[in-house]
């Protein structure tokens, strides 16, 4: 069983180099994070900071060139086939040929649960999500953002502890966005998960996190890590409270110095 005298996610001096026609390209470095349990940390950065590079190095899908990180206390390609974590991505990337119920159903029949158990856990996912009766829906019969419930549906769908979310909202209208920032939250109060999300927005990172990590442009370091002062509660019009104002002013901040770093123009 997990022990819990080790980080969920733990990152030391980590370095990661692609290598490219162009030579190679630093997407991160020296970077030093502990990610604990049932925490809501924020990457934000701008394009290109390494940002996604991290989350998918946690997913194993990207491989360290130096330094560590171990996910639930063993390297992330043995937490891979553990299957400690659900992975959510950009677009929601839905088979347009399968219903959102065998969607969901996806990493469940790869994983050889039985048939029942398989329908089980899509009724309990699909209520998680708000989605209580689209089982039988087509993808293109929903909206983005319900497309988008279905696919965070599915990484939960085999209940990982670890839900890695890579800019689930970019595409979506504002209005829709706010909405599913608060059933995220409602979500993860509910399951007690613990989620690495990857977001442009700062009002997003600042309403959603505990932990929000900014980071600079290439070479990928962490430029602040900082740890949320606002209650666990948080409908909407916290955003409008000084608390909210302050966190964001010091992440806007952190992401100017990282630009400092590299002569770059303040953006």
């Amino acid at each position: 069983m997990m022990h819990h005298d080790f980080h969920v996610v733990s990152a030391k001096d980590l370095c990661l180099t692609f290598q490219t026609n162009d030579g190679p390209v630093h997407a991160l470095k020296d970077v030093n994070l502990q990610i604990d349990k049932g925490d809501f940390v924020s990457f934000i950065g701008p394009s290109g900071c390494g940002k996604t590079t991290f989350l998918r190095a946690i997913a194993a899908l990207e491989h360290p060139t130096s330094g560590e990180l171990t996910v639930n206390g063993t390297t992330p390609e043995m937490a891979r086939q553990d299957r400690a974590y659900g992975y959510v991505f950009q677009a929601a990337g839905l088979y347009p040929w399968r219903t959102i119920a065998k969607n969901i159903k996806l990493p469940l029949e790869i994983m050889g649960f039985t048939k029942a158990e398989q329908n089980k856990r899509v009724e309990k996912v699909l209520k998680l999500v708000d989605l209580e009766g689209f089982g039988n829906k087509f993808p293109w019969q929903l909206s983005g953002g319900m497309q988008q419930r279905a696919s965070i549906a599915r990484a939960l769908s085999f209940d990982a502890d670890i839900l890695l979310m890579d800019e689930p909202f970019g595409a979506l209208d504002e209005i829709v966005r706010d909405h599913l920032n608060e059933q995220l939250l409602k979500l993860w109060a509910s399951t007690g998960k613990t989620i690495g999300f990857v977001t442009h927005s700062i009002p997003e990172a600042v309403y959603l996190s505990t932990k929000i990590v900014v980071m600079s442009p290439r070479p990928g370091r962490i430029t602040d890590v900082i740890e949320s002062t606002l209650p666990k509660e948080r409908p909407l019009s916290i955003r409008d409270s000084k608390e909210f104002i302050d966190i964001a002013h010091r992440v806007r901040e952190g992401l100017r110095a990282g630009h400092g770093d590299n002569g770059a123009d303040n953006a």
